[in-house]
């Protein structure tokens, strides 16, 4: 039976890594709020970000129900930072009769720091067009709407092992 993967995790956690190796592992359609805005306004959206990011999802949340309905796994590239993002989804999936499955990848603190100075050296280094700097100011801002989450709520609590990435 077809369903929607959400992916869990805070900002530089490996979530697309993990979700590209999940979508060639279960045939599904990834659908990723970062790739469409970067695709779309080269992630110059400034301040009108939020809003977007809102209609994306929006749009997104329609798309999956419908490419599951005809047999499709979808994978949700999204982040869901906070609990209310991830009931909201839940509820939806509920109320359209959608299975939704959840998995989160839990980093460690050093790992993710490690990978946030990656990601850093690459756009840098110009060898990263795909993402935006993440600065101590922008870091601290995402930050702020990070809300872990608890083991009721994840059905695939994933520890990305540094060696494999």
């Amino acid at each position: 039976m077809a369903r929607i993967i959400a992916i869990c995790g805070k900002i530089c956690s490996g979530k697309t890594y993990y979700a590209n190796r999940l979508g060639e592992k279960e045939k599904a359609v990834l659908l990723s709020c970062d790739e469409l805005t970067k695709e779309l306004f080269d992630n110059q959206l400034g301040d009108a970000h939020d809003e977007m990011a809102c209609r994306i999802w929006n749009y997104f949340k329609k798309k999956s129900v419908e490419l599951v309905r005809i047999g499709c796994n979808v994978i949700l590239d999204w982040g869901f930072w906070s609990r209310e993002s991830r009931e909201s989804l839940t509820a939806f999936c509920r109320e359209q009769n959608v299975s939704c499955e959840w998995h989160y990848l839990d980093v460690d603190d050093l790992t993710w720091q490690e990978n946030i100075a990656e990601r850093n050296r690459r756009i840098e280094d110009g060898r990263d067009s795909q993402n935006y700097y993440l600065d101590e100011g922008l870091k601290n801002k995402l930050l702020s709407r990070w809300e872990p989450p608890v083991k009721e709520e994840i059905d695939v609590w994933y520890t990305p092992d540094k060696k494999r990435r």
